[in-house]
């Protein structure tokens, strides 16, 4: 038989929300009358914008037609979309990029997971605790992790707490570290980092030669005016910066999948011989070798995102959730639930009661309650006594949600 990956066996023993699904399908399989709202996974709820419908008919049209026909499209995905990426998403901020800097792809998630291929196997790395369960998972499967320790620390990575005592702000390592995983807006928080933290994390990074990944999936639902929607917003930023953005939570493309990477040609590392390399350089290289690029139709999709009818159509799908998030924010604080974020994020970040564990406070919710949220230790040790709900649901379970909550637990 072949060996197999050691790394796999330091993995904690399930992912996340497949142990989410798996409790919730126990649940319903033992009562099959209960019906369920869920506020848990956080995927879209409502019909993509007609722009973009728009654009798919049209792009099948166009590869039914042998002139209109695509084949291979390029690795990094087409010059036009990135265009439009560079033109709507940045330089209204002030943000110059070159399309070669921008790597269009199916999903966030594979971004996020796959960024660790660029550096060294003994780097490390640093994460917000709680955070997205992706960023540990990838680099404990490329082996730079031992087994999670009973607090449910991996060995080997720098955990960064962030709590209510420290406003879920978390402080800069308090040694070395090669990468840095922020997300800002967070999840599962909703917390948001001000331009003098991100100058911080800049200002690290740039003297300890490390690099930030910085996932911005959710930069859309940002409403205070103060709040950096790019670290590119930071002067040194494009010198030490990956930021990751994906069209899944703003545009509805959580089935569709397409998401885009910036890897500036400022952003540099070093081999274990010294010599150094563009990261822009070898991330075009690992994707040449690995991906084919999303489906053209997709990138068809992504563009209408940007035009005048979309743009207005997106927006309305914003503020369509956000309006859910400031529903459930307000109808649990008035229940006497200690409640954070929901304001510039999609997601919603309650205490749970005294004395009450993350899965204890799960399964009451679902058992009680019929409604599925997640616990917050599922995102980091510093997650428990905690719980995430998202706004991604339809108003009418939203509000009814809301309603169970408060009057059956």
């Amino acid at each position: 038989m072949p060996k197999l990956n050691d790394a796999f066996r330091n993995l904690n023993a399930s992912y996340l929300f497949a142990e989410i699904r798996r409790r919730t399908k126990a649940f319903t399989d033992a009562n099959p009358g209960a019906r369920l709202i869920n506020l848990g996974i956080g995927d879209v709820s409502r019909p993509l914008p007609p722009a973009v419908v728009r654009a798919l008919h049209e792009a099948v049209d166009e590869l039914a037609r042998a002139e209109t026909f695509k084949g291979y499209g390029p690795y990094t995905g087409y010059e036009w979309l990135a265009a439009e990426i560079a033109r709507h998403d940045f330089a209204p901020r002030g943000i110059t990029l070159g399309t070669d800097e921008i790597f269009i792809s199916d999903g966030g998630k594979s971004d996020s997971a796959n960024l660790q291929e660029l550096f060294a196997r003994d780097g490390v790395v640093a994460l917000m605790d709680p955070v997205y369960p992706v960023y540990a998972d990838a680099n404990v499967l490329a082996g730079r992790s031992g087994a999670a320790d009973a607090r449910g620390h991996y060995a080997g990575i720098v955990y960064l707490p962030c709590t209510a005592a420290n406003d879920f702000a978390p402080a800069l390592p308090d040694r070395r570290v090669d990468v840095i995983y922020l997300c800002y807006p967070n999840n599962p928080t909703g917390a948001v980092a001000t331009r003098a933290a991100l100058a911080r994390w800049v200002e690290y990074a740039r003297a300890n030669d490390a690099v930030i990944i910085f996932d911005a999936a959710y930069e859309a639902y940002i409403v205070d005016a103060d709040v950096p929607h790019s670290i590119y917003e930071i002067d040194g930023a494009r010198e030490v910066a990956i930021e990751c953005r994906s069209f899944s939570k703003n545009a509805g493309f959580t089935g569709l999948r397409l998401a885009y990477t910036v890897v500036p040609k400022a952003a540099r590392g070093r081999f274990a011989d010294g010599s150094e390399s563009s990261l822009n350089a070898l991330w075009h290289r690992r994707t040449a070798s690995k991906y084919q690029g999303p489906p053209y139709l997709i990138q068809k999709a992504g563009a209408a995102v940007f035009s005048p009818e979309g743009a207005k159509q997106v927006r309305a799908l914003i503020e369509y959730y956000m309006e859910n998030a400031r529903l459930i924010t307000e109808g649990l604080r008035a229940g006497g639930y200690a409640v954070y974020g929901g304001r510039n994020a999609p997601y919603i970040w309650l205490g749970a009661p005294a004395g009450r564990s993350s899965w204890d406070f799960f399964d009451t919710l679902l058992t009680r309650a019929h409604v599925v949220g997640v616990p917050g230790s599922g995102f980091g040790p510093s997650g428990e006594g905690y719980f995430r709900l998202t706004a991604f649901g339809s108003r009418e379970q939203t509000e009814e949600a809301v309603e169970r909550i408060r009057t059956r637990l």
